[in-house]
């Protein structure tokens, strides 16, 4: 499937659930939304009842991504990940622990310097994969939502991973797992954050589309490194790190007309690309490896979908 039919699928679906969220609200030409970390917005009912708020947000209301007020994180980012299943490869595990080392001091991550917080302090351009655990399956190969954040929370009770506020929590899943609130129908990742023990912890799900939703959330057959699963999922992880830098709580930057944070908004964007050796697609390359990883919506000099800034 062609990228331009993955997106309309998706968008397709995407359509549908927003919807499905709006329920009784109607929706009109000066709606506001929200984001829900998956790739839609809702209907910011919160906002449209307060007259004042809502009138304001009215009258900037665009497509472009403006600032909300709430946290961004501004520090260097730290990832952790949590390798979810017994299905995982020592090639394809190498793929992702490349990206999450390499992405930082990028071009690419780059772009997300030119977002900032409420006291104008912007984003660095610095991420640290600072460590990784193993969950053979303990909640099955069907995670709920609720599971996920299980997944997370575990992992820091036990001491396999530190309680950080500065990071986001990944839960890469392998490819004999699904996420059963809409993983390859809905979505392909999501991001979100919860409190846990005093602190605002952010986490992510990647989901791995190898044998499950090629065609909605793969990669270009052949893909860059061999390894379609991984390959796939490090652009998802790409869209959803530079998302929960940007607006971790859902309340920083995003477009107050769809509910979309800068990931979502060049979702199956590439860009320009080139051709390796083995006839697979790519347009970056992380330490020595490459990459087909979407493109990220940069704020200067004006908004639009971009592989590098500047």
């Amino acid at each position: 499937m062609t990228f331009s039919r993955k997106l309309t699928m998706l968008a397709a679906c995407l359509a549908c659930v927003s919807a499905a969220h709006a329920g009784a609200i109607k929706e009109d030409k000066d709606s506001l939304f929200k984001p829900t970390g998956k790739g839609w917005g809702e209907l910011d009912i919160d906002t449209m009842s307060r007259p004042e708020r809502a009138a304001t947000l009215r009258a900037q209301r665009s497509a472009n991504l403006t600032y909300q007020g709430g946290p961004v994180m501004v520090a260097p980012t730290k990832v952790y990940y949590i390798w979810y299943g017994s299905a995982w490869d020592s090639a394809s595990q190498n793929v992702l622990n490349n990206i999450a080392s390499h992405i930082g001091g990028s071009p690419y991550f780059n772009i997300n310097t030119t977002y900032y917080n409420a006291s104008n302090t912007h984003v660095v351009n610095q991420v640290t994969l600072a460590g990784s655990t193993a969950n053979s399956g303990t909640l099955g190969a069907k995670l709920t939502d609720a599971n996920i954040q299980t997944v997370v929370t575990s992992a820091i009770s036990s001491g396999a991973l530190p309680l950080d506020s500065n990071a986001i929590y990944f839960v890469m899943t392998d490819k004999n797992t699904t996420a059963t609130s809409g993983f390859c129908t809905q979505y392909c990742g999501w991001h979100t954050n919860t409190n846990f023990n005093g602190q605002n912890i952010k986490y992510a799900f990647v989901g791995n589309p190898e044998t499950q939703c090629a065609s909605a959330c793969g990669a270009t057959t052949p893909s860059p490194n061999g390894t379609p699963g991984a390959d796939a999922m490090a652009s998802i992880f790409a869209h959803e790190l530079e998302e929960a830098v940007t607006d971790p709580d859902g309340n920083a930057w995003y477009s107050t007309q769809s509910g979309m944070e800068n990931g979502d908004k060049c979702a199956w964007n590439f860009g320009t690309t080139a051709t390796a050796s083995n006839g697979a697609k790519y347009n970056q390359t992380f330490g020595t490896m490459k990459y087909l990883i979407q493109q990220n919506w940069v704020l200067q000099p004006s908004q639009a979908c971009a592989q590098h800034y500047p």
